[in-house]
C-alpha cells in the first residue's frame, strides 16, 4: 500500500464495472483501491479500462493531496453527465496519474465481480462477524424497559460499536411506529427505522432493522437494534458506557 500523506492507494484484484444509462462505462480487473478520507475507499480506474467517451469540461480543482483534478462530462447513450469523471495527471502520487475517478453518485450501478455494490467501494480492512449468544440484553429509554431478551444476535463491525440485535418478540413493539426514512450500508444492506414513543415523547429512527440484508449480514434478517448511543443497554446486569460514534 502506498502512502501519500492523508491518501493511501492500493491495488486491487476485482473485477470492478460501473454501468449509466445502461451502458457500460468502465470494465476493469485492475481497479486501485484509494482512501481519499479515512473511513472506506473510492475506485480509480485505469484510463485503458474505461469505455465511455470523457469530454473535458474546463473544470479543475485542486486537493493537497492528489494535485490538480481535470473534470469531464461522460457521454453515453446520448446523454451527457456533467463532470461525472475526473482524473489527476500530474498528481504527486504516481500511480493516480494513469486512473478516473468516476463520481460513485453519478453512475446508475457499480459491480464488484457479479454483485451490484452499493454506497462505495468495500473496504479489504472492514469485516461483519454476525453471532448468536445467550447474553442477556435489555434496552432502558426514558427509564422505562423496552426490550428484554436473552437471545441476541452480536454484530461485531470494524470501527464501530457492537450492535445487539434482538428478536421483535422480546421489543415492546407496541411503541414503535414505522418511519419513511432508509439507509444503506454497504456491508448489511439496506436499513428501516422505527420512531419509538415513551408517554407522548417521540424518539425518532431510533430502531432499525434489515428486511433483506446483504448476505454477510444475513443473520440478522428481521432482528431490531437501537443506538447505542441513544438508549441505556445493559448486558448481563452490567450498563454500558454509550460510544460516541451513530452509525447504524
Amino acid at each position: 500500500m502506498a502512502d501519500r500523506g492523508r491518501v493511501k492507494v492500493e491495488q486491487g484484484f476485482k473485477r470492478v464495472r460501473a454501468y449509466l444509462h445502461g451502458e457500460l462505462v468502465a470494465d476493469t480487473t485492475a481497479p486501485l483501491l484509494v482512501w481519499e478520507i479515512p473511513f472506506y475507499p473510492a475506485y480509480y480506474i485505469p484510463e485503458a479500462d474505461v469505455r465511455a467517451e470523457l469530454l473535458p469540461s474546463g473544470r479543475t480543482d485542486h486537493s493537497p493531496s492528489r494535485g490538480d483534478a481535470r473534470y469531464s462530462h461522460i457521454q453515453v447513450g446520448g446523454a451527457v453527465t456533467e463532470d461525472a469523471a475526473w482524473r489527476y495527471p500530474e498528481s504527486p502520487i504516481e500511480e493516480l496519474r494513469g486512473a478516473i475517478r468516476l463520481d460513485w453518485e453519478a453512475m446508475d450501478a457499480w459491480f464488484e465481480e457479479d454483485e451490484q455494490i452499493y454506497v462505495h467501494p468495500r473496504s479489504p480492512y472492514t469485516r461483519v462477524d454476525v453471532l448468536r449468544s445467550s447474553r442477556h440484553v435489555e434496552v432502558e429509554v426514558d427509564g422505562v424497559k423496552v426490550a428484554d431478551s436473552v437471545r441476541p444476535v452480536l454484530l461485531f463491525e470494524t470501527g464501530l460499536p457492537v450492535r445487539y440485535y434482538l428478536p421483535k418478540t422480546d421489543v415492546r413493539l407496541d411503541l414503535l411506529t414505522a418511519t419513511e426514512t432508509t439507509s444503506q450500508c454497504p456491508y448489511k444492506g439496506t436499513a428501516e427505522y422505527y420512531t419509538l414513543t415513551i408517554d407522548g415523547t417521540a424518539h425518532d429512527d431510533l430502531v432499525w432493522w434489515y428486511r433483506h440484508p446483504a448476505h454477510e449480514s444475513a443473520g440478522i434478517a428481521g432482528l431490531v437494534a437501537f443506538y447505542n448511543e441513544k438508549v441505556d443497554l445493559i448486558v448481563d446486569g452490567e450498563r454500558l458506557e454509550r460510544p460516541r460514534t451513530h452509525f447504524s
